[in-house]
Formats: structure tokens, sequence, C-alpha cells
């Protein structure tokens, strides 16, 4: 990773990174041998690089990518077809707490990100970039690599 691409990434979510919410994601595991907080660190900057790329709105991906899985509770509390439907929505409300206001983007990049499985699809290039780097970080994740 290069410096710069680092320090503009970190200009997008530093203070969401010291956040409480944010902090509280390391105690809940997410993969195997992977907390939530680093699954979403590791989306957010993916999502962050992609839309860079792609021309899109780098912040609001980076954003939205750390708080895509800000639901703040244990998901075996749920059973999993539940969880995939209910945790987006859980984030997005617990995201909204934690900003204030959250653009149309960041929005939807929380709540279509378990696309296709769940209701919402991204609506924007900025959401597929957090719906991709989701699904390219949780294969990553599961399979060890």
């Amino acid at each position: 990773m290069r410096e710069e691409h680092w320090a503009a990434y970190l200009d997008c979510v530093g203070e969401l990174l010291v956040s409480q919410p944010v902090q509280a994601m390391k105690e809940i595991r997410h993969h195997p041998g992977v907390s939530c907080f680093e699954h979403s660190l590791f989306v957010s900057y993916v999502a962050f690089r992609l839309a860079r790329r792609w021309g899109r709105d780098g912040r609001a991906a980076a954003r939205a990518g750390l708080l895509h899985d800000l639901y703040l509770y244990d998901p075996k509390s749920l059973p999993s077809y539940k969880q995939c439907f209910a945790h987006p929505l859980a984030a997005e409300r617990n995201a909204r707490a934690l900003c204030g206001e959250l653009s149309r983007e960041e929005e939807n990049g929380i709540l279509a990100h378990m696309w296709p499985m769940a209701r919402s699809a991204p609506r924007s290039r900025t959401a597929a970039a957090v719906c991709v780097a989701d699904k390219l970080c949780a294969t990553a994740e599961v399979l060890g690599i």
C-alpha cells in the first residue's frame, strides 16, 4: 500500500476509527479469526480504492465500508438467514446515530452491502464498490488468504 493512498484514506475515516462504537467492533467475531473491526477496516480500504479507481466518491465508500457491519450485537443471537437481512438495517441505524447525517451513497452502501442476498441493491458505483469489497474481503478471510 502506498503512503499517499493510506493518508488520503485516513483523512476520510480517521475520526470514525477512534470512536467508541467502531472500536467496539473489535469485540465481535465476524469471520474465522477475524473481528468485525478488522473485516470492516479491510472492506473500507478496498472500497475506497475501488471507488477512486472508478472515478467515484472514495470518502463515501471508505465511510460506508467502515460502517457497513456496525450492528454491535452478537450475530449468533439470530439465525444466520435473519442476520443476513437484519444486520444492514442495524448498521445503518447505528451509523446514523454515530455520524448524524449520512450521504445517500453512504446509506445505500451500508444497506446494500449484502446484495444480491438482501433486499437493497447498490444504486451507485460508490455503493457497488462497498458491495464488491465486502464480497472480496469476506472470501479472502474465510479462505485464509
